[in-house]
């Protein structure tokens, strides 16, 4: 690996974990202020009420023979949930210079894909999460909004981090 895709790729997962952050607090304010119905059938369609997350930590940690508590929240689980932020972030900031097109929408798009990949696929089809179905229209709205917040704002601390304000570095 040289250097610059290393660099990119380190500067992605500090991106992607500040991206994790402000994506936990949009999508928690927006959870909040749902209908009780709707976190009610929420948790409903969650295996074990857990968010996927917690679901990969409890997995892990009975494996290990272990038992989580709490299960939900836990560090173990956090800790997940930040990797599956940092690792996308990473692979982002190492990808964006050789292809410009994964940086559309300043990160939108990059959001976008997140959304519909984990959360409305890989999740669902793992076990991870209930079947999109099984959850109602305010969660993949909420989804949805977190997901793009996240892109977008990988892309402008990877962007500060670059020292420019407009675009990404090229080495075209």
């Amino acid at each position: 690996m040289n250097e610059a895709l290393l660099t990119n790729a380190i500067k992605g997962a500090i991106a992607g974990a500040i991206g994790v952050w402000v994506m936990d607090r949009v999508d928690w304010f927006a959870y909040r202020h749902e209908p009780e119905e709707a976190r009610k059938q929420t948790t409903a369609a969650r295996p074990g009420g857990l968010d996927p997350a917690h679901v990969i930590a409890n997995q892990v940690a009975g494996a290990a023979g272990r038992e989580l508590s709490p299960q939900q929240p836990h560090p173990l689980g956090v800790a997940t949930h930040y990797s599956l932020g940092v690792g996308p972030g990473a692979i982002y900031g190492a990808v964006r210079d050789h292809f410009p097109a994964v940086t559309s929408g300043r990160g939108a798009l990059f959001g976008l894909s997140l959304f519909l990949l984990q959360d409305e696929g890989i999740n669902a089809i793992t076990g991870l999460s209930g079947k999109p179905s099984d959850y109602p229209w305010q969660a993949h709205g909420r989804g949805l909004l977190a997901h793009l917040v996240f892109g977008v704002v990988t892309d402008s601390v990877l962007r500060l981090l670059d020292g420019s304000k407009s675009s990404p570095k090229r080495n075209h």
